[in-house]
């Protein structure tokens, strides 16, 4: 299996209705893909976050279904509004369990 871990930094003129509509079209897309076993998004409330704000965390079946998660369509749609509403950097990890 593959962990796969985003956090998302959005800039000071992103409101907070927007940083949840980032965690629930990251909750949405999970109906549209196959070979998720888990899938959490939420809101960062550690004083030490770094001034990220919006983490998810996937965990697929194996590396194909981590391959095709990047080009889905429903996947493009969520990049696409996170950078609309003022996405100023994201860390990504992927590991193996």
């Amino acid at each position: 299996m593959i962990d796969h871990i985003v956090l998302v930094k959005f800039s000071d003129t992103t409101t907070p209705e927007q940083l949840q509509e980032v965690v629930d079209r990251f909750k949405a897309i999970r109906s549209h893909l196959t070979g998720i076993v888990d899938l959490q998004a939420g809101l960062n409330f550690s004083d030490k976050n770094q001034g990220y704000q919006v983490i998810l965390s996937v965990r697929f079946e194996d590396r194909a279904a981590l391959a095709a998660y990047g080009p889905n369509p429903q996947h493009q749609a969520v990049g696409a509004f996170i950078r609309e509403v003022g996405r100023l950097d994201s860390i990504v990890v992927d590991i193996e369990i």
